[in-house]
Parts: C-alpha cells; sequence; structure tokens
C-alpha cells in the first residue's frame, strides 16, 4: 500500500478545525517555498548564533568511547545554550516562516 502525503497505513493526516484549513495550507505553502532556500537558511542561522550561542560545541567523550572499544563518540553540548535546545530551534523557524508570510502575530502552543 503506497503511503498519501500525511498519512501512514490508515493513521495519520490532519486532524483540525474546518476553520483553520485554510491557514494550514497557506502554513504548508509557505514551508515548501522556503524548505530549499538559502537566504532563509541563512538568516535562520544568523539568528541562532545571535540569540542561542550557536554553534554550540561538541566535546570527545573519552569513557564512553572506551567503554565500547573504539566508535568515537561525540556528545553536542546543547545544554550550554542558555534557551535550551529544541524550543529556539522550532521558534525561530517558526517566526522567520510567520515574517516572510506577511503575519503581524504568532499563536504558540506554550
Amino acid at each position: 500500500m503506497k503511503a498519501q502525503k500525511g498519512y501512514f497505513g490508515e493513521f495519520g493526516g490532519m486532524f483540525i478545525p474546518e476553520v483553520l484549513n485554510a491557514v494550514f495550507e497557506e502554513l504548508i505553502a509557505g514551508y515548501e517555498a522556503i524548505k530549499d532556500d538559502n537566504v532563509f537558511w541563512d538568516e535562520f542561522n544568523h539568528e541562532l548564533s545571535t540569540f542561542s550561542c550557536r554553534p554550540t560545541p561538541l566535546m570527545f567523550a573519552k569513557n564512553l568511547t572506551a567503554h565500547f572499544n573504539g566508535p568515537k563518540i561525540y556528545i553536542k553540548r546543547e545544554d550550554l545554550n542558555h534557551t535550551g535546545a529544541h524550543k529556539l530551534n522550532n521558534v525561530i523557524g517558526q517566526g522567520l516562516l510567520a515574517k516572510r508570510l506577511g503575519k503581524k502575530r504568532v499563536i504558540a502552543e506554550t
């Protein structure tokens, strides 16, 4: 069975109030327009370096590497970012996309 966009077997898809369909279609189209846009990603990386101390350092995990007999293991020190990792990574991208779409306000889930 071939997967349809947004579905995994009989599961998945987008289940939102009908009044939001147009908003989500605009959001999807906006993302499709910027996902391969180098100008967008340059701005995204600049904002992360400004607000989140990017790039975060890698630390060689000597003892963990020795424990597993050889594969060199490195730890990306996201914990050194004063904002944490995932929240700012996500919100910077969302904010830049909203800006590109000409939005004046954003409603966030948290």
